[in-house]
């Protein structure tokens, strides 16, 4: 700064008068200059800035530099000039190969986002061709959707490309997984229907009271259950418990009934061996004839008991036939020895033992009118047996 105020600037051309200053301290005017030079620099490193990071237009910033690469040696501030036009037209210079620079990274960053939404769109068509893990999968195809909204930076016509393999795929999975379902809900309705018609055949046979058939057919039913595909927790289990109560009628009649028939058979067994007891103690060496008229007695009140313990009447029919033998040991006894036996009271004997079996397997297999038509029968032979020791006796 000279005497009369004004500010001069050092370039490689020499001195250059950049303004006055008037208004007092000469170095508080070259301070003002000095700003001005600061603010030019400030602008010009923001400048550099940009470029280095790629994070501006190169064309904007080239435009810049070379404004302030022109404007710099004329500016009027005090400082290097000289150094500052320098970098602005480094700058200039520099700028279309950052530019070639940023197109590279932006391709490259728009490629590797079209890679990723094609990443997601192939999933997605995997998922629609291939997944029966219908929840998972359709919860994946949510997220997909969510973090293709966070891919951007890719040209509207490629993105819709993408977008519309995405969506078909999405969609194709929608139509499968519907498809699932109906057929799924079908089966149920087949299923329940099957459910239904057994419990109404459980129920129609729960009040019937033959017991083996009906036992059988239960069981039956219970395997025709058992192959019905079930049809969720809750409706198998309401079904369940209809169909079970329905089982639960007949087999608790069923154990009554067992109950009862037990009861009566163990008191039919006990009256079977009270008549036995009498019986064991018949004396034929002293009232032959006597012994033998009670003893047909006893045998009649015995066969018209009804039914004993399926175990006992091997050890009952035992005993009777114990008595008689000794009964008849004592006929045998009591006659001359030098006759034979009448055929005809042979015969006679035979009919009745073999009358006798056929009313114990009767017993044994529980049928009523086998056993009513046995006893007519053994009843007629212990008759014709009588009559015909009788008609030997009188020979």
């Amino acid at each position: 700064m000279d005497d009369d105020g004004t500010v001069y600037v050092r370039t490689a051309e020499g001195e250059r008068a950049v303004g006055s200053w008037q208004a007092g301290d000469p170095a508080a005017g070259l301070a003002h200059y000095a700003r001005r030079y600061d603010d030019l620099a400030t602008e010009v490193s923001l400048l550099e800035a940009r470029l280095r990071a790629h994070t501006g237009n190169p064309r904007e910033i080239k435009a810049k530099a070379q404004a302030l690469a022109e404007s710099i040696p004329t500016a009027a501030a005090v400082g290097d000039l000289d150094g500052l036009a320098a970098r602005a037209r480094a700058m200039v210079g520099t700028a279309n190969s950052a530019a070639a620079e940023s197109r590279a990274e932006k391709a490259a960053a728009r490629a590797a986002q079209v890679a990723r939404k094609e990443g997601l769109a192939a999933e997605a068509e995997q998922i629609a061709a291939e997944s029966t893990s219908w929840k998972a999968a359709g919860d994946r195809l949510k997220a997909i959707v969510e973090e293709w909204k966070t891919i951007r930076g890719i040209d509207r016509k490629t993105d819709e490309a993408l977008w519309s393999r995405f969506a078909a795929a999405r969609d194709a999975f929608g139509r499968r997984r519907g498809a699932h379902f109906a057929a799924l809900d079908a089966q149920r309705g087949e299923a329940r229907a099957a459910k239904q018609e057994l419990i109404a055949e459980a129920q129609r046979l729960s009040t019937s009271t033959e017991w083996g058939p009906t036992s059988a057919a239960m069981r039956s039913l219970m395997d025709r259950w058992k192959a019905v595909p079930r049809i969720g927790r809750d409706g198998d289990d309401d079904l369940w418990k209809q169909f079970r109560a329905a089982q639960d009628v007949f087999f608790t009649a069923r154990a009554e009934s067992d109950k009862a028939r037990n009861a009566e058979q163990l008191a039919n067994q006990q009256a079977k061996e009270e008549i036995l007891a009498e019986a064991e103690k018949l004396d034929p060496s002293s009232d032959l004839r006597g012994a033998q008229n009670l003893l047909r007695k006893l045998q009649e009140r015995y066969d018209a008991i009804g039914h004993v313990p399926r175990g006992a009447i091997r050890q009952l029919e035992d005993r009777m036939q114990a008595v008689e033998q000794r009964i008849r040991g004592a006929v045998d006894t009591s006659r001359p020895r030098v006759a034979p036996e009448n055929p005809m009271v042979t015969s006679m004997r035979q009919a009745v033992t073999k009358a006798e079996e056929q009313l114990a397997k009767a017993e044994a297999a529980g049928d009523a009118r086998r056993i009513e038509e046995a006893r007519a029968n053994l009843a007629t032979r212990r008759e014709w047996l009588a009559e015909a020791e009788k008609s030997a006796n009188r020979r």
